[in-house]
């Protein structure tokens, strides 16, 4: 087992991190900017390491300036947790390289399952449904519209090398192929750094289930259950559940088959996620793998009994995926049902950030509740990072029991100082759609236009 985890991110996951190697004796050495000196998660980490300015490109992203934190900290693995650099497959290769554990899958799955079109073209070959769609390369704007009217309309232009809901526009008539072309291109270039995109016929409703998969060097792949992530704002999650209310038993099965199906034929390891669309007659088509930990990780360890995490670095130290779920299988108690409402630092209605310094930060205790939070009364709130500040996890023995306790929860909530979203997460949690179990991706949209 490891002696020590350098942590290369910050705030919620750096704490969630933190939190599981306390538990297995595992020091921790967290990494900071200059606006994250007095962050949460600097304070809890044995150890802690300063690694540039506050722009993300001087230091989270700064790939040598985190080596370097890395050797001086002594460190045997690197956990990256997600966003940042959890998905590049340069930084775990020099990772490797230095002699250094990466705690995620191998570079070369990273590599192959980050860039949308070579993620869509393995399934393909895998026999994975994905959905209908056109890459355009090289690009012109002729054989743009010609592979949109081959597609037809509405349809989505997405960036190949996309992710967290960035990069992606609808597009409903022809007229606004053109223009929605070049606004995903500049994003793409600017968050990404690569202009290729493809096209993907619009899904009209669609639920967004994603399967949890693990892996093990010995080739053995398990899903572990299933997520609903219908509930989007900019096409990124704000409220996750698990199970998928809306699958059937059968397509259910269907479902974890065809994410174990995908991570075999990739030779998966370590934890990861493969997300799909599911239409309303139950058609399930490949969305994407995420080779990383899912923000909303939390309620299938309530769910299925297990620390993900944990899970994460014992598969990178080399354990088996049979001692792990033989494990999970004594587990005390899990949950029928888990939900979790993320809690941004942004105003609900117009979703713009909301830095501050936090004046007052209190939640009720109560059983069957989880917080994972990255912040305290005091946290200054700044502008430079995605403005996700903690999550609220209920868990219950129904669907019914476990949304009146999220709810009750936010009721109770004390924030100031900052704006958040909680107004618009108990808008959502109390509608009649969302409590039947309707709603879809376009539901918070529609909400919104009403």
């Amino acid at each position: 087992m490891f002696k020590k985890i350098l942590i290369a991110n910050r705030g919620e996951i750096a704490v969630r991190i933190i939190k599981t190697c306390q538990k297995l004796g595992i020091r921790t050495a967290a990494v900071y900017s200059e606006a994250d000196r007095r962050s949460l998660h600097v304070k809890q980490a044995d150890e802690a390491y300063f690694i540039g300015g506050s722009r993300v490109k001087e230091s989270y992203l700064n790939i040598d300036n985190l080596l370097r934190a890395a050797k001086e900290a002594n460190a045997d693995a690197i956990h990256p947790g997600y966003g940042f650099l959890s998905e590049n497959a340069e930084f775990a290769e020099v990772v490797a390289e230095k002699g250094i554990t990466f705690i995620g899958p191998l570079p070369y799955t990273v590599r192959k399952m980050g860039n949308k079109l070579e993620a869509r073209k393995k399934m393909m070959q895998a026999g994975v449904p994905v959905i209908p769609g056109a890459t355009i390369s090289p690009f012109s704007e002729l054989e743009a519209v010609k592979a949109a009217r081959t597609i037809g309309f509405p349809l989505m232009v997405k960036a190949a090398a996309g992710g967290g809901g960035i990069g992606m526009q609808l597009v409903e008539h022809e007229q606004e192929l053109l223009t929605a072309v070049a606004t995903v291109v500049k994003k793409a270039e600017t968050f990404f750094g690569s202009g290729d995109i493809y096209f993907e016929k619009y899904i009209k409703a669609p639920r967004h289930i994603e399967a949890q998969i693990a892996g093990d060097s010995s080739g053995n792949i398990k899903c572990i259950g299933e997520r609903e992530c219908s509930i989007q704002r900019r096409h990124q999650k704000i409220i996750e559940e698990a199970p998928a209310v809306f699958l059937s038993g059968g397509g259910r099965h269907k479902l974890h088959d065809l994410a174990e199906q995908a991570a075999k034929s990739i030779g998966y390891t370590n934890v990861g996620t493969v997300e799909f669309l599911v239409d309303t007659d139950e058609n399930i088509f490949f969305l994407e793998m995420n080779t990383r930990l899912q923000v909303e990780h939390a309620v299938t360890e309530e769910t299925a009994g297990i620390d993900l995490v944990e899970w994460q670095i014992r598969l990178a130290a080399g354990e088996q995926l049979s001692a792990l779920t033989a494990a999970a299988a004594t587990a005390d108690e899990t949950a029928e049902h888990a939900m979790e409402a993320r809690i941004y630092a942004e105003d609900p209605n117009t979703f713009f950030p909301s830095p501050g310094t936090i004046s007052k930060w209190r939640f009720p205790s109560a059983e069957g509740v989880r917080y994972d939070f990255g912040v305290e009364e005091g946290t200054a709130v700044t502008p430079f990072y995605d403005p996700l500040i903690g999550k609220v996890i209920a868990f219950g023995s129904t669907r019914a029991a476990t949304i009146d306790l999220l709810i009750q929860c936010l009721r109770q909530a004390e924030v100031d100082g900052i704006k958040t979203n909680i107004p618009l997460l108990l808008r959502i949690l109390t509608s009649d759609d969302f409590q039947k179990g309707t709603a879809t991706t376009v539901f918070v949209t529609e909400q919104q236009m009403q």
